[in-house]
C-alpha cells in the first residue's frame, strides 16, 4: 500500500533551504519516492489552515516512506532543512 510524507514547511532561512532543496530529490528518488506536491500555490477552504509551502511525497510503502526519512542519504539534507525552516511532517498510509 502507498504511503505519504506530508510536510508543512515554513522556510526561516531561504539560502540554506535552497541547498536543503538541491540535496533531497535525489535520496527519495532512490527510496522508490516521488513528488507529488512542491511548494505549489494554496488555497484554503476550511478550518483555518494556511500552510506557506506543502509538500506531498508518494512512497510504494509505509516502511520505504520510513526508510528514506531515516536514511543515512537523507540524514544531511534533514539537518539542513531542521536548521532553515520549521516543519511539522507526517507519514500516513494510502488506500
Amino acid at each position: 500500500m502507498a504511503a505519504y510524507v506530508i510536510a508543512e514547511v515554513d522556510v526561516q532561512d531561504a539560502a540554506q533551504y535552497d541547498e536543503y532543496r538541491k540535496l533531497v530529490p535525489a535520496t527519495i528518488a532512490g527510496h522508490g519516492g516521488r513528488f507529488l506536491v512542491r511548494g505549489g500555490a494554496v488555497e484554503t477552504k476550511e478550518g483555518g489552515w494556511a500552510p506557506r509551502r506543502l509538500v506531498v511525497l508518494e512512497f510504494p510503502t509505509m516502511d520505504q516512506a520510513r526508510k528514506w526519512y531515516h536514511s543515512a542519504e537523507y540524514a544531511p539534507a534533514l539537518a539542513i532543512r531542521l536548521k532553515a525552516a520549521k516543519t511539522r511532517l507526517l507519514l500516513v498510509e494510502g488506500a
